[in-house]
């Protein structure tokens, strides 16, 4: 597993269009908060109780086309749910799976604010809401 900057991602995504990108957030961060253009959302844990999705892998694995030689990019707030559904991925036999680093609204700042010190929005990369 490897871990990318917001900005070698986005070039990755360019450079291999058979990437596929997941966003691993819930639903409602994905919708609301918004969301890399290209990515499907596919969440690792989704409320109420938010328990690991059960079904993550085989979504993946549907959304893949059962090709698990095909590159997966992650994605996630902050990059921990992203690397935790890496390896879930990597464990189900998927052989080239990275994560973004930082994710998609970077880490706190002093005051436990996001989006000013990093991640993909805060590197002013292709994003969309609905």
């Amino acid at each position: 597993m490897q871990h990318l900057s917001p900005t070698d991602a986005n070039a990755l995504l360019a450079q291999s269009p058979e990437t596929l990108f997941i966003d691993c957030r819930s639903e409602m961060e994905y919708l609301f908060v918004g969301h890399p253009k290209g990515a499907h959302n596919v969440p690792w844990n989704d409320g109420p109780d938010w328990e690991v999705n059960p079904h993550f892998v085989q979504m993946v694995k549907k959304l893949a086309g059962q090709a698990s030689a095909r590159p997966v990019l992650l994605i996630c707030r902050s990059g921990n749910r992203s690397s935790a559904a890496a390896r879930a991925l990597e464990g189900a036999g998927f052989s080239n799976v990275q994560y973004v680093l930082h994710g998609f609204e970077g880490d706190l700042d002093a005051q436990r604010h996001r989006n000013t010190l990093n991640g993909w929005r805060h590197d002013g990369l292709p994003w969309e809401q609905y």
